[in-house]
């Protein structure tokens, strides 16, 4: 974000509510009157300020969703130690109830851009005849079936998985455990493949059979949560009641199942879920599956994060945990989906 409009950002929440004059005349005398507006403009469409009126009689405000949506400097923020972070430390009902719930995450030129690369691969796939389609498929989803478990510790490289998954081989070195999990997830996909329309809607039930594909055979509690759990890395507590557990994620199957946009759906399933932590292992492993689903039952291209860096997706995921700020999950997201489109089909 730029300096002026940061600058715009501070003044209109100290005022409250403002006009364009007042920002021009207090703040950005310097430039002319139609350029704060083109800024304003800018502003708006990027769900940063809203607006009260009509006319001359138009007032701006600060959105509720700019908590939700302003950029963040991941480096500059990752400087302070976890006890020196100003974080909400508490799962916050409102993120979903009062801000997701009335606001879009995406502005109008990032849609354009996965609109458009949603066409690409409409077109791409159109022109596959059904085994090369099955083909392209069944390399994504080793792709994502390795980097899904790499982003949880496992070990197996990508073509130590590959060949796990087709040929049934274990890699010398690595723990039996190591290997199932790579198992489970491309069980976890083949069931996505076949019963894209599982999930659509989304509930609690469904949301758990994906859970205990990915956690069979795994020395993992089946369910939603009873006890407390920890998270590495930082202070935030998820909910530790099993009843809040419920509630805040029937809250998010009931946002998902609302929203219209499918990109969306989907991301807000690979956070929500993963933010709500509804098991004792295995939430982010669940979300991404979930999201993919999501993509799949509308015929979407699927992701399979095989590009992010693990580090940077732990650390937009921790953003997310302590300020409720989506803006870096949401850059992971869109490059990632360029990169399957791009790369796959």
């Amino acid at each position: 974000m730029e300096n002026r409009e940061l600058e715009i950002i501070e003044f209109v929440k100290l005022k409250k509510e403002c006009s364009s004059k007042e920002i021009h005349d207090n703040i950005l005398k310097s430039i002319s009157y139609a350029t704060v507006k083109r800024i304003l403009l800018k502003l708006t469409d990027a769900n940063f300020l809203i607006t009260k009126g009509d006319g001359k009689g138009r007032k701006y405000l600060v959105s509720p969703a700019f908590k939700l949506l302003q950029p963040i400097d991941m480096k500059k923020y990752f400087e302070k130690e976890i006890d020196e972070r100003f974080i909400i430390e508490n799962f916050n009902f409102s993120i979903i109830n009062d801000v997701l719930k009335y606001h879009d995450i995406f502005n109008d030129n990032e849609l354009l851009k996965l609109d458009s690369l949603q066409k690409i691969y409409k077109n791409n796939v159109s022109q596959l005849t059904t085994s090369e389609y099955k083909k392209e498929l069944e390399r994504l989803a080793i792709d994502l079936s390795w980097k899904s478990s790499q982003i949880e510790g496992n070990t197996y490289s990508l073509l130590e998985t590959e060949r796990l998954l087709k040929e049934r081989e274990t890699a010398s070195g690595k723990t039996k455990e190591e290997a199932i999990m790579l198992l489970n997830h491309k069980e976890a996909i083949d069931f996505i493949i076949e019963n894209s329309d599982y999930l659509i809607p989304l509930s609690i039930s469904k949301i758990e059979d994906i859970h205990k594909i990915l956690i069979d055979n795994l020395d993992v509690e089946k369910n939603l949560r009873k006890r407390r759990v920890g998270i590495s890395g930082t202070n935030y507590r998820p909910l530790d009641n099993e009843f809040q557990i419920s509630e805040a994620l029937t809250d998010t199957c009931e946002l998902i199942n609302k929203k219209e946009n499918i990109f969306e759906k989907a991301l807000l399933a690979l956070v929500l879920i993963s933010y709500i932590q509804p098991f004792m292992d295995g939430n982010k492993r669940t979300a991404r599956i979930v999201s993919n689903a999501i993509l799949m039952n509308y015929q979407y291209c699927p992701i399979s994060f095989r590009t992010v860096d693990t580090i940077e997706y732990k650390k937009a995921m921790l953003i997310f945990y302590e300020q409720n700020n989506i803006s870096k999950f949401k850059e992971i997201f869109i490059n990632q989906f360029e990169f399957a489109v791009n790369t796959y089909f």
